[in-house]
This record gives C-alpha cells, sequence and structure tokens, in this order.
C-alpha cells in the first residue's frame, strides 16, 4: 500500500463528505482544550471548520486559528463558513499533516478529532505536532486505537483505512508514538468502552500533554546523577 494510495482514497471520501451533515468526529478535543486570548491553535483534519472557527472566536482578535485537512471540498467549506461569518483570524490551508506549513516553536495548542488514525507514518505526525508546538504548548487529541494488532488485510487495504478504522494502532503503540514524540503530563482524559467499528473492535479516547521545555531531562523516569 502506498501512502499515495491512502491519500487520495482519504480525500475522495471526505470530498464526498464535505456537503453533508453528519458527524466525523469521535470526541471534543476542542471543547477540552479551553484556548485562551491571545494564542495560536490549530486543528489538524479541520473538515468543515467547526472547530476551527470556535478556537478562532476563543483566542480572540489578537490570537489566530489554523485548520489544516487533506480535502479540498472541506477546505472550500470552511473557507466560506469563515468568510460568511466574517472570521478574520482563521486560515485554512490544504495540506498532509505529516508536513505542516507551519513554522517551528510558532503555535500554542493542537487539537484533532478522530482523524491521526487515517495516518499511515504516525510518528511523522506526532513530530510535526511537537516541532510546531512552543516549549509547554499541549495538545489535546481525539482518536481511536484498536483493541487488538489490525490485520494486514485491513490496514493495508486504502478505502478501509479511510473509513476511519483500519489505520488505527493499539492503545499501547499509540502511547508510545506520542511520548517517543517528546511530551510529558500525557494523559488519557476520556476513554470509551470498546465498540465495534468496520471489522474491528476500537475505543475513543483523549489525550493531552504538554511540548516537553528546553533542557527538561527526557530519561522517561529520571535521569539519575
Amino acid at each position: 500500500m502506498s501512502n499515495e494510495a491512502t491519500l487520495n482514497a482519504i480525500t475522495e471520501r471526505y470530498d464526498k463528505l464535505a456537503g453533508s451533515s453528519c458527524c466525523l468526529s469521535c470526541g471534543g478535543a476542542a471543547d477540552k482544550a479551553r484556548a485562551r486570548p491571545g494564542e495560536v491553535c490549530v486543528d489538524l483534519g479541520s473538515g468543515r471548520g467547526t472547530d476551527t472557527l470556535r478556537l478562532a472566536d476563543e483566542v480572540g482578535e489578537n490570537g489566530f486559528a489554523w485548520g489544516i485537512d487533506a480535502s479540498a471540498a472541506m477546505i472550500e467549506r470552511a473557507r466560506g463558513a469563515a468568510e460568511r461569518l466574517g472570521v478574520g483570524n482563521a486560515k485554512f490551508v490544504r495540506a498532509e499533516l505529516t508536513a505542516l506549513p507551519l513554522p517551528s516553536g510558532s503555535v500554542d495548542c493542537v487539537v484533532s478529532n478522530c482523524v491521526l488514525n487515517h495516518v499511515a507514518d504516525k510518528r511523522a505526525v506526532w513530530n510535526e505536532i511537537a516541532r510546531v508546538l512552543k516549549p509547554g504548548g499541549r495538545f489535546v487529541v481525539s482518536d481511536i486505537y484498536s483493541t487488538a494488532p489490525v490485520p494486514a488485510e485491513f490496514k493495508n487495504d486504502p478505502a478501509r483505512v479511510a473509513e476511519c478504522w483500519a489505520g488505527a494502532d493499539t492503545r499501547e503503540e499509540y502511547l508510545r508514538t506520542v511520548l517517543l514524540a517528546g511530551f510529558d503530563d500525557v494523559a488519557i482524559i476520556e476513554e470509551s468502552a470498546p465498540y465495534k467499528k468496520g471489522e474491528i473492535e476500537v475505543s475513543s479516547f483523549t489525550l493531552t500533554g504538554n511540548k516537553r521545555a528546553a533542557g527538561d531531562c527526557c530519561c522517561g523516569g529520571g535521569c539519575g546523577s
């Protein structure tokens, strides 16, 4: 399976869903982010722009909200909503989540709702989140994890990955990826009971954490002397 094939399947599915009213998220990351006036926030997989526009309102005229999505139709709809509402401190950009078009250390808060499971190279996504966050910056991410490793026949099927289940990692894999990217105080603030999705069993959860400040120990249980 190529990353291009998966990206094409994802964009095709979500381009079609851009005009629908169905719910596309699995948690309330933006609600839990507690964006503050003056902050710069990023919504990964911003879809129709609802969460991004909410963040723009919360950070006020001295702050800014970025919406990043791979679907051209979703970006177009989100831009239309921002224009209709007269929101001047938000911008929607089409980009892959493994290559965010933002300067390093420029963001206070990153949020995402049920999106990162789509991405094949999850380590690259979390490295990008760490790169764009300021030292001490935070993330709030809602996503799914699989209760058992996803069989290769599903994990390597772009259409099933695009359906928001076959790309899921296990809980252990997910948390390990986050920690390796350089985050402290990683905590699960919400977690569902397992449920059936597609051909597997998953759980939804919401994670939060902070980017390690420069000079902080990264030894994970203490560095000793």
